[in-house]
């Protein structure tokens, strides 16, 4: 980094970034007075200055990390949900406060320029979450990990609520630009598809597969920053376009058939279009795998590039390189690996194998089997040839590894075999993916159990070696230090400052949670949030919420598994039982709902309806005053969830036990002060066993319960309804339209769905414990000084859940990359921040990132 020996004497740090605003405003807007600006205008000069700082740090950091031939990590996932890139940069290069002054100077609000950067459209849930986290934390512990990832221009959608139902829109979520995007049309990829495979001899007269008549689009490479807190290390998360390989096909245009030319143009580009496209049809199951190959091929051909930039031959690869595949999507860069090792750099089969075992590493997010993708094969000759061809090689070599085995289990080739044999054959990713990895890991201990034990249980009878658990976590620093600044400032005020890089340290703060004043403090802050949260509620919806009551949240993705269906039978429970039969509600609550369902989920998306029926019914009706009032927050985003969780006084993580792999949600609503309520699920479990049962209101049936009742048939829905009142008057309710007067017959398939279909996930069985356990809540929440000494203990007790300690599992015990140590950087100074880098020659400036 540069010394503070470069600053300009007598110049303050102000009037550098202000200097730097100015600049860009006369040369990249061609502007003269920036007071004309609105905040809108204002998101790129001001967002250019601070790149500027980064781009001095980033080439430092690859200048350090070709120096030292570090190993690299490189992350593969389909989803990067990273928020807004100025308020995060802004936080871990410590100048949030400086660029508030330079801003009010010019008589601009930074917290409205802020807001004017859309969210990174680039993910939908947890998993690009996680790898957001994961990202930040790399960067953070000076490791050298860098994200590949797909530049969609839309995303996923922008949800809107029209008369409760969920509408998709186009998420044009780089309207205001995307300044922290650096361009690398320079290192564009050249991405074959289609063709066919033939087969001739080598000079040495060998056959050799030759991948022929194939298609080609243009992968054209965007760097994105990721700052680690102080700055000192800047790594970038690499997102790929689609480009037409060339911008007409020169043959049709010359027919005439100008139309044509365009459309087959426009059909490559689309490749980067949309995150998730539906398969539900072919033509969007082609488009998904398309782009699953696009980011796995550009991926490697990237990193193999970057790899050759510094090395000759290829036996140190494993000992430089480690790929990462974020769930099953990346799973063709086993094949492509394999392909690029064989076809374009010659080596035999024996020893691209050994390579890409060596480097390859596989973690699994998912134990529902409908989760776990299948490709027809069908479809892979025709898109893939090559790789359909090596795919069955790797699946041969494999089978005849374990004939052996065969004697004792004549099953187990069929089981574990990477082509499912019927009538349509398909390739089983996920078998791909473990046979083609070193390590494997799920991202819970009861997950990563049910992984070895249920999933996959083949495996890792002949690999056990291979599996193992890293327990997912939340970075620290945005969903605690930046999103909840005046828990921070407690938390820093009681213990120090260094828990911002080691969690474990909170710890410290247990032995305040027995102080009255800390507690009163601690309320205080939670008091402030839910002020913020009650007036972006109204300001989104029109409900009024009452600020004192307890703030009840369930924000995660739509799905029938993770059950807002049982929130919302509770909500109806709670609304009966006070209006038909006079019980008085003790607590007034707030049930904060926010999450996207995937457009071709109707289920999904009528619980959403459902919800808006049960808040328009509850929030109108003067018996309820200010006791219950329902809100659902649309387009759940990143910069929602900063706002959300600090303000929650319970979290609602309560999916069926064994169906969640992990939660990311859990962590980071504990680590700003809410309460679980829970099920035995996921991280659940480790939450609750750092907290202590004391500290978590858990309820439900558990895993082996639920696998029992499966096994032997005994759950029956309907005894459920015959032997409860309480949940009998919930399901009829349904059935009778009592939430859709307007709209008779909307919620019978719930009433169709639980009790003469099976009630796949439990809802009736769990739904009285459900019920009772939070009737424990209210008791609890009725004396404040009880309830904040739990919400500080949670605190106090979640440093495990620091994405840090994850990374440092995975470097430790799967990437093998350094450094190991947790280091404790200072809260950045902004002199440093500001100082000029000095400049690096042509020559390295064109080389330094790779």
């Amino acid at each position: 980094m540069a010394s503070s020996s470069n600053l300009l004497p007598n110049v303050r740090p102000a009037e550098l970034l202000r200097e730097a605003i100015y600049r860009h405003i006369r040369y990249t807007l061609v502007l003269r007075n920036p007071r004309l600006l609105g905040p809108v205008e204002l998101l790129t000069p001001v967002s250019l200055a601070v790149r500027d700082r980064i781009v001095d740090r980033m080439i430092e950091t690859e200048e350090r990390v070709r120096s030292k031939d570090s190993k690299r990590l490189y992350y593969l996932s389909m989803e990067f949900l990273m928020g807004r890139s100025l308020n995060d940069n802004l936080h871990n290069l410590g100048i949030t406060e400086l660029m508030r002054e330079v801003l009010a100077s010019i008589g601009m609000s930074l917290d409205d320029v802020l807001a004017c950067e859309l969210d990174a459209g680039l993910g939908n849930g947890g998993l690009g979450r996680l790898a957001a986290c994961f990202l930040e934390s790399l960067a953070t512990l000076g490791m050298p990990g860098y994200g590949y990832g797909i530049d969609y221009e839309y995303g996923l959608f922008r949800q809107e609520i029209n008369g409760g139902f969920q509408r998709e829109k186009p998420d044009r979520w780089k309207a205001n630009g995307t300044p922290f995007e650096i361009g690398r049309p320079d290192r564009a990829l050249s991405i074959p598809l289609y063709g066919r495979v033939e087969t001739s001899r080598d000079n040495h007269g060998n056959l050799r597969q030759i991948w022929t008549s194939q298609k080609f689009v243009l992968g054209i490479p965007s760097d994105m920053p990721v700052v680690g807190w102080g700055g000192e290390t800047v790594n970038f998360l690499r997102l790929f376009a689609a480009r037409a390989s060339e911008d007409f096909d020169i043959e049709i245009f010359n027919r005439g058939d100008y139309i044509r030319a365009v459309e087959q143009k426009i059909g490559n580009e689309n490749i980067s279009r949309v995150l998730y496209p539906s398969d539900s049809v072919m033509s969007g199951k082609e488009l998904r795998l398309v782009q699953e190959y696009f980011l796995v091929a550009c991926a490697i051909g990237d990193l193999v590039r970057r790899y050759d930039l510094d090395h000759k031959g290829y036996e140190q690869f494993p000992s430089k390189v480690a790929i990462q595949m974020n769930d099953t999507h990346p799973s063709l860069a086993v094949a492509e690996l394999m392909r690029v090792f064989i076809d374009e750099k010659g080596l035999e089969w024996e020893q691209a194998w050994e390579l890409t075992q060596a480097t390859c590493a596989y973690t699994n997010h998912t134990l529902l089997p409908e989760a776990l993708e299948r490709w027809s094969v069908s479809l892979m000759e025709r898109v893939l040839p090559r790789h359909m061809q090596l795919i069955y090689g790797i699946n041969h070599q494999f089978l005849r590894s374990i004939s052996e085995y065969s004697f004792t289990d004549p099953d187990l080739m069929r089981r574990t075999s990477i082509i499912e044999e019927a009538a349509d054959k398909q390739v089983r990713m996920a078998h791909l993916a473990i046979i083609g990895s070193h390590a494997v890991n799920g991202v819970a201990a009861l997950h990563s159990e049910l992984v070895k034990s249920t999933l996959v249980p083949d495996f890792a009878k002949l690999w056990p070696e291979r599996f193992s658990n890293k327990t997912n976590g939340v970075a620290p620093r945005p969903w605690l230090h930046k999103s909840n600044p005046g828990l921070a400032a407690l938390l820093t005020e009681t213990i120090g400052e260094r828990w911002v890089t080691d969690l474990s340290l909170l710890r410290g703060l247990q032995k305040f949670a027995d102080d009255a004043a800390f507690r009163a403090k601690f309320r205080e802050v939670k008091q402030h949030n839910k002020n913020r949260l009650a007036k972006v509620i109204f300001d989104q919806t029109g409900v009024q919420v009452y600020t004192s009551s307890l703030f009840d949240v369930q924000i995660k993705r739509i799905h029938e598994y993770k059950r807002q269906l049982l929130n919302v039978m509770r909500i109806i429970d709670q609304y009966l039982q006070c209006v038909d039969h006079g019980v008085e509600i003790k607590v007034p609550r707030t049930f904060v709902f926010a999450g996207k369902a995937a457009p071709g989920y109707w289920a999904a998306k009528q619980i959403i309806k459902l919800i808006h029926n049960v808040a328009s019914v509850v929030n109108s009706d003067p018996r309820m005053k200010d006791r219950i009032k329902v809100a659902f927050l649309p387009d759940y985003r990143v910069s929602l969830a900063e706002i959300i969780i600090p303000a929650a006084d319970v979290s609602e993580q309560i999916s069926t036990a064994g169906m969640e792999a992990s939660g990311t949600g859990n962590m980071k609503l504990s680590m700003n002060g809410a309460l679980t309520v829970g099920t035995y699920d996921g991280a659940n479990i480790e939450i609750l066993e750092e907290v202590g049962e004391e500290n978590f209101y858990l309820f439900g049936l558990r895993v082996e319960q639920i696998e029992e009742m499966k096994r032997k048939g005994l759950y029956n829905a309907q005894e459920y309804y015959a032997k409860n009142e309480r949940t009998k008057a919930v399901m009829d309710s349904l059935g009778s339209d009592r939430f859709s007067p307007q709209e008779p017959g909307l919620f019978r398939w719930i009433v169709d769905e639980i009790l003469y279909r099976g009630d796949r996930y439990f809802h009736l069985a769990d739904l009285p414990s459900y019920v009772e356990i939070n009737e424990s809540v209210d008791e609890d929440y009725l004396d404040q000084e009880l309830w904040s000494r739990k919400a500080a203990i949670n605190v106090a007790r979640i440093g495990k859940f620091s994405s840090d300690r994850t990374i440092l599992e995975y470097a430790r015990d799967i990437w093998h990359i350094g450094p190991f140590e947790q280091p404790w950087v200072p809260k950045p100074k902004p002199e440093a921040i500001l100082t000029a880098a000095p400049p690096a020659s042509a020559s390295e400036s064109s080389s330094v990132v790779g």
